[in-house]
């Protein structure tokens, strides 16, 4: 199966170091052993960081050098990886190509002497989207995706068939094609356990694991709402800063993702309290506020193709003032408001909030999807709106 990303990452290897960061269970690996065996051939030199006998080839550099290309799996699991990776990249870089995965989020440009700038590329992949599914994992036509007035289009069948079983099945690759509703539960069960008792070990010294399960139970009752980490702390009974921290480790480690306010131009905005959504939206049990989840991570996963592929600088919001005026998500281009998305299951009637902030931020592209065959002046089915993201 060929993902969206893989053109990019194969006309970088070449001369830089390429680094492929996301959730686990969404594709690392496979995309990585791919793109190394189409270059490599059979002479492909996979090694990982969880294995004892790989992680001491590692340490040591000790692997063939036969190969154009060496795929390096979880190895931010080693504290001195960035500087294992310079060193390498310097002396023998124009000699093997070095592609990196990992399931935590990789600070790759963290100042201090071990920063890879100028060295490598960071990719950040993500589970499959209704875009990408439609077009087969073909990218996405970058000049119609900077043209916001393209996203919409006729009516498309297979395009809601899609999205029913996305809502349905989340878009890991796994559970998507095995498309078997019981065993999507049993494998985000699995999947749960793992991160929370695996990555979480390696990566942090918690142990209040079954609190930390608590806070993810309490985040998914609250998705779509602005957070209170007050409320947040006195439901688990732990102190502001560690409900930060325990949140900010679930980013780090793709579980959840924040969204936060914007605020420039908007009388009496809501300027701090952030939103948090899940990277697997099936995990969300009501129906509103799953669609929702989905639309954001459609629209982050856009961001992050913007950025990483296109080095444009593209980042989501949402927005509210305190007469509790709201719209689900504002897309920011270069720092500056561009396009406005509201999500509703079913209500055909328009957003007041759309039209109101659309005038106060000066946004041209507005829309409010919903899973009704309907067309309105600002309204589209969100089939067809979400078929032309990455």
């Amino acid at each position: 199966m060929h993902r969206y990303l893989e053109h990019s990452i194969q006309s970088d290897l070449p001369s830089k170091l390429v680094l492929i960061s996301g959730p686990r269970q969404a594709g690392k690996t496979t995309i990585a052993r791919q793109i190394a065996t189409e270059i490599s051939g059979k002479k492909e030199v996979y090694l990982n960081w969880d294995y004892p006998e790989h992680r001491r080839a590692i340490r040591s550099l000790d692997w063939p050098r036969s190969a154009p290309v060496v795929v390096l799996d979880e190895i931010h699991k080693f504290p001195g990886w960035k500087s294992l990776l310079k060193g390498f990249f310097d002396v023998e870089g124009h000699k093997q190509s070095i592609l990196v995965t990992g399931s935590a989020r990789l600070d790759v440009y963290r100042k201090g002497g071990d920063s890879l700038f100028g060295r490598a590329y960071h990719y950040r992949l993500h589970p499959l989207t209704l875009g990408e599914i439609s077009r087969g994992g073909s990218p996405p036509d970058i000049k119609k995706l900077l043209d916001p007035s393209s996203w919409i289009s006729e009516s498309d069948v297979i395009g809601e068939e899609t999205l029913k079983k996305l809502m349905t099945l989340g878009g890991f690759p796994e559970p998507y094609l095995k498309a078997n509703e019981r065993d999507a539960k049993r494998w985000r069960l699995n999947r749960r356990e793992r991160v929370l008792h695996e990555d979480l070990r390696d990566l942090t010294l918690i142990r209040s694991i079954a609190k930390l399960e608590n806070l993810l139970d309490l985040l998914l009752e609250r998705v779509g709402s602005p957070i209170s980490i007050n409320a947040l702390r006195e439901d688990l009974e732990v102190d502001h800063k560690t409900v930060e921290s325990w949140i900010e480790i679930l980013e780090r480690l793709h579980f959840v993702f924040q969204v936060r306010p914007y605020g420039k131009r908007i009388q009496r905005s809501i300027s701090k309290a952030r939103k948090i959504y899940f990277w697997d939206w099936s995990e969300v049990p009501e129906t509103g506020m799953r669609l929702e989840n989905l639309l954001g991570t459609h629209l982050l996963k856009l961001c992050h193709y913007l950025q990483d592929v296109e080095g444009i600088q593209a980042e989501l919001r949402y927005v509210r003032d305190r007469n509790k005026r709201e719209v689900d998500f504002l897309l920011l281009k270069e720092r500056s408001p561009w396009v406005l998305v509201e999500a509703k299951t079913s209500d055909i009637k328009e957003s007041k909030s759309l039209p109101y902030f659309a005038e106060r931020l000066q946004v041209k592209h507005a829309f409010q999807v919903t899973l009704k065959r309907y067309r309105g002046r600002h309204i589209v089915p969100c089939w067809d709106f979400l078929s032309k993201l990455p």
